[in-house]
């Protein structure tokens, strides 16, 4: 198989997930609250085995996922995606211990996974996160200070986090390192059952000092709120005030956290963009649906040269969209070594593509698009934040230009 053509058990599967997304998924996002982790519909996506995938299956097939779902519920995409964004790095850094102990539930829909990496300071320079992750006092797992306890967060914002009494041990065992910062727009926060976390163990060392740990949410300190945000999915801040953590929380190694967090986003950054091509194939089919169907100026909206010739570029960007998604997929599969050039080049140009296509339908509809419930009114929301997550298309363009010209200096 090459990257450029699907085989006819990969469309069909394509079209169950539409159908699917449009006649089980959709009517639980619809009863979704703003804001809020819509838990049954992350249930019902564990009980149709789409979870289970996420850790069976290779990027192209994550693509092939996240493309499908988008076309027809945006929601429950973003639902798969974020468990297994949350969730990967404890498939393919943790420990058997760990495995077992979350990704049984993560795969039937019974837990919430986040992805703890962005901050105040630190969102497309990750390397630049000040989330402390200080040795313990003891290094017997007693706090310094004796009064430290955990916090409830205000309930009102949606935080499950309840007042914890003051602990001398962690958790999972002594407490080697203590938490201590903020972390903010964590998709899922603050009502994930657990998050990946990145912190800084080693001081002024960049990216060289950053340790990857699975933070449970019930740990003493660990508060969150929700933030008011344009996307309908939760995101959130979570503060860090003396959180325990083990040896046995670390994923990977310790100092080498910049990995766990680089090996997810290179697999992930093309399905972001697989998410954009789904949004950017629904908006051009109900582009299609309505220039064919609505009169204007004496004739059908399509037969006017100006509509006929911007309803092909949407096609033609979409197509070179998706083909591109699917090479980075591929190339990952394979374990080439230009994974990161093509993954930022995928992301890049498919949500880049997906925000003018979007854009030009809603223009092409006029005022009706943008009335609360049309399908490109929701589009239109969507579509504007994975132009900046998972790093922000500047960050594309700067991981490209890296890669070409190490690759010329290496001929």
């Amino acid at each position: 198989m090459t990257a450029f053509s699907l085989e006819p058990a990969q469309l069909a599967w394509c079209a169950e997930l539409r159908a699917l997304a449009a006649e089980r998924l959709h009517p639980l996002a619809d009863k979704s609250e703003p804001g809020h982790v819509n838990r049954a519909l992350v249930a019902e996506l564990g009980s149709l085995g789409l979870l289970g995938r996420l850790f069976t299956s290779g990027a192209l097939d994550l693509c092939l996922m996240r493309e499908s779902l988008a076309y027809a519920c945006t929601e429950a995409e973003t639902a798969l995606a974020l468990q297994g964004l949350g969730a990967h790095p404890v498939h393919a850094y943790g420990t058997e211990a760990q495995r077992a102990r979350w990704l049984p539930r993560v795969t039937a829909g019974t837990a919430i996974a986040a992805f703890a990496l962005s901050e105040p300071g630190a969102g497309s320079d990750a390397a630049a996160l000040e989330l402390r992750a200080e040795a313990d006092a003891s290094r017997g797992g007693r706090s310094s200070d004796p009064s430290q306890g955990g916090r409830s967060s205000d309930p009102s914002q949606g935080g499950r986090f309840a007042d914890t009494p003051s602990l001398t041990v962690a958790p999972d065992g002594p407490a080697r390192w203590r938490l201590t910062g903020e972390k903010c727009w964590i998709s899922n926060a603050p009502e994930a059952d657990f998050y990946t976390v990145f912190a800084r163990t080693t001081p002024d060392a960049g990216a060289r000092g950053v340790t990857a740990f699975l933070v449970p949410a019930d740990r003493p300190g660990l508060t969150g709120r929700g933030l008011d945000m344009l996307s309908p999915h939760p995101i959130g801040a979570l503060d860090f005030d003396a959180v325990p953590v083990t040896a046995g929380d670390v994923l990977g190694e310790v100092d080498r956290g910049f990995r766990v967090a680089m090996g997810t986003l290179n697999l992930f950054r093309p399905s972001v963009g697989a998410f954009a091509v789904g949004m950017a194939q629904a908006a051009l089919d109900a582009t299609l649906a309505h220039t064919a169907g609505r009169d204007a100026f004496g004739a059908k909206l399509r037969d006017l040269q100006a509509v006929s010739h911007q309803v092909a570029e949407m096609a033609l960007r979409t197509e070179a969209a998706r083909l591109m998604v699917h090479a980075a997929a591929s190339a990952y599969d394979a374990d080439a070594p230009d994974v990161p050039r093509r993954s930022a080049m995928a992301k890049l140009l498919a949500t880049e593509t997906a925000q003018y296509v979007v854009d030009t339908a809603v223009q092409l509809h006029g005022a009706r698009a943008l009335q609360r419930g049309h399908l490109l009114e929701h589009l239109y929301r969507e579509v504007r934040a994975p132009r900046i997550y998972e790093g922000a298309s500047e960050v594309q363009r700067g991981i490209i230009a890296k890669e070409l010209y190490a690759r010329q200096e290496a001929r």
